[in-house]
């Protein structure tokens, strides 16, 4: 198990880190040469990958990075559908977990609202994030790894 971040607009890559130390997971943060950042911390199985910009480079990095039980972290129901695919657990930055229950409905609400704004409409604006967003991605991770940690253990 593994945690893969798309992580250029990830607004929760320090928590990410810090559950991954305290669970011993390795942490791979995947992003752009347009978003560069730097980690500074202690955990030494944190690896920060860096693609060129194109289109979809990071998508497809950490699609292909992606193995069965791992995590992925992203906002993009393109990739969560890919990692979905490959039998990973993935999650958002707000804590929706994603599953082939929901998958389906995300992405056509996400075509919907593309359709949308193409035709000079409009979509609701994302509000500013809060603390509790936080608690509830955390609350997400533990419940992911616990899940995927009772799988493994009952091999």
């Amino acid at each position: 198990m593994k945690i893969l971040v798309d992580a250029d607009a990830c607004p929760v890559k320090d928590i990410i880190i810090k559950t991954g130390e305290e669970r011993k997971i390795p942490v791979k943060l995947i992003m752009d040469t347009s978003h560069p950042w730097q980690y500074n911390g202690s955990y030494e199985d944190v690896e920060i990958i860096t693609v060129d910009k194109a289109r979809d480079g990071v998508d497809i990095a950490l699609i292909n990075l992606t193995n069965k039980n791992d995590i992925v972290v992203t906002q993009d129901y393109g990739v969560a559908a890919m990692a979905l695919g490959k039998g990973a657990m993935v999650l958002n930055q707000n804590g929706l977990i994603f599953s082939s229950e929901n998958i389906d409905r995300l992405l056509f609400e996400r075509h919907l609202g593309q359709k949308i704004r193409r035709a000079g409409g409009r979509t609701k604006s994302i509000r500013k994030r809060s603390k509790e967003d936080d608690e509830r991605f955390l609350k997400a991770l533990l419940l992911v790894i616990d899940s995927i940690s009772a799988a493994e253990n009952e091999r």
